[in-house]
Formats: C-alpha cells, structure tokens, sequence
C-alpha cells in the first residue's frame, strides 16, 4: 500500500474537497481523486463521499482514519531513526499567525539552508490548539504565544521575542499623548478573548482608561490597516515585521510598564525527532540575534 495515497486521504479529509487537497499536495484534483480510488479498491471500502464541491468522509472512512494518521506518524518517525547518523528527516512544526509571517521564514530560511536534508511540514493555529497536538505528539514543536498556565512535564518552552504594548495610530497624531489617544478616540481593539490581546486589556483596566469601542478582532494587520484608514487607534504588541506596505502609522509607546507579549517554541521532548528541535532552537535563536543587531 502507497504512503502517499494514504496521505492524500487525510489530507483531503482535512481539507474539505478535492480542489483544496491538490493545492496543499501541488498536483492536479484528477490525481487526488485517482489516489484516493486506488486505495478504497486496497481496503475495499469507500472512503471519501463527493457532496457537490466538497467531500465528507464515510463511516468506513472514519473507522480508518486515527490509525491512517497514527500510521503515517510512525512512518515519518521511521525516517528519523534510520537517518541518525546525520540530520535530516521530517520537522512537523505549528506556528501562529504572526510568526507564520514574521519570525519564521527568516528562521526557516537559515535551516534548510544548514541542513537541506530537512524537511518542514507546517501546521498554521491558533496558540492554544497548537499547545495541545505538541503535547498530543501531532507536532514536535510550534511557535507560540507563551501560555498563561504551566506546561505538562513533556513539554518545554523557549523564549524568542518579546513585544512591548504600543499605541498604534495614524502618522498624524504623532507626539500626541498615548493614553489620552486611547480615551479619545475610537478603539480598534486586540481580541481579549484572545492571549494577546489579555495584556491589552489588562493596562486598560489598570490604568482606569475607558475607550470608546468600535472593533474587536484577532488580526494585528488588518488593525493596522484598520488604522492607517482613520477608523481609530489601537493598544497593542509591537510584532516582527513585514507589516502592511504604505501604511502611515505611528507607534507610540507607553508611560507605564506593562507585560510584553512574549513568543518562543514549545517542544515535546518525547519526540523521536528532538534532533530536528535542537536544530530548529540553535537557529531560531541565532535569526533573533541577528534581527536584534539590524
């Protein structure tokens, strides 16, 4: 039985349709479907049920589909053992938002190019669901937002970066007073809800500031641009670049101390393919050295 075909299987489950599981796979939805024909005629069953663009997975299909994942797993872990005279392998990584688009490639880019024998497979999330498939040995490691509750034994965590709360606002209000911006004008506000945007949150009440409130969500460059169109200011991190081009902002900080967001890697250290960590810490920390210096 093909390994591949397999993973196309879980890979178009996971996706939805056909069309989204070739893009991920980069071949054609034809050889998805092909794929996925050639193994229900090995197993014997149906698998994947068509309902107009989409798929949904059969009962038979379901039965399978813990122990197609467990499986491909151990194959993955069996590349790693057999390959320990050198690094090389698979690194199933999860990372979130920001560091998906600021602080990983730099990091990625200085891996493959140390070690092009590694491969990445990456897995983008929400912090809190990444900390559970490390700690579920889905992922052997994830970029994260450090969470606010203890890590189980398995696990570890590493600082990376550090992001100070600003107040974001349109270049024309410069040299205005942060916390009088804040009271002011409207508020385009960091997702309390969310990890990162707590610390937001918590300075406000601290420090007795009551906003007008216009926008709540989870996306720092959609509130930049939020911003830079006059819809308000905002209170928060001061994430890793590449931010919005031509946007006319201002960062400004703040008068009192307040928590950072921090971000690192947390990591099983149960994974066979710790190796692949180590590498992935030694260059992570070496890309926030150099990012430090520029």
């Amino acid at each position: 039985m093909e390994t591949q075909f397999l993973h196309t299987f879980i890979t178009t489950v996971d996706q939805g349709s056909m069309a989204a599981a070739a893009r991920v796979l980069n071949i054609t939805p034809a050889a998805v479907a092909q794929q996925i024909r050639t193994l229900e005629r090995e197993i014997g069953a149906t698998l994947i049920a068509r309902v107009g663009r989409t798929v949904s997975v059969t009962e038979e299909g379901s039965r399978i589909l813990q122990n197609t994942r467990d499986l491909l797993r151990q194959v993955a872990n069996l590349r790693s053992i057999a390959n320990e005279s050198g690094v090389s392998g698979e690194l199933r990584l999860g990372a979130c938002q920001t560091a998906l688009a600021g602080m990983l490639p730099d990091i990625l880019a200085r891996m493959v190019e140390a070690f092009p024998q590694i491969n990445v497979f990456i897995k983008p999330g929400f912090s809190v669901d990444l900390y559970r498939a490390v700690e579920d040995g889905d992922l052997d490691a994830a970029v994260v937002l450090q969470a606010p509750f203890p890590l189980p034994k398995t696990c570890e965590w590493q600082l990376l970066r550090e992001e100070p709360l600003v107040v974001l606002a349109p270049a024309s209000m410069a040299g205005r007073d942060p916390h009088e911006l804040l009271a002011s004008e409207p508020l385009i506000r960091y997702d309390r809800n969310q990890w990162g945007g707590r610390a937001a949150d918590d300075y406000l009440r601290t420090h007795g500031i009551v906003t007008r409130e216009r926008f709540e969500l989870n996306a720092l460059n959609a509130i930049a641009v939020m911003v830079d169109r006059g819809l308000g200011v905002s209170l928060v991190p001061d994430w890793a670049q590449p931010w919005p081009e031509g946007l006319q902002l201002v960062r400004i900080p703040l008068p009192h101390a307040a928590v950072p967001r921090r971000i690192g890697i947390v990591w099983s250290r149960s994974s066979v393919r710790v190796r692949l960590v180590t590498v992935l810490l030694q260059e992570a920390k070496k890309a926030m050295q150099a990012t430090a210096r520029t």
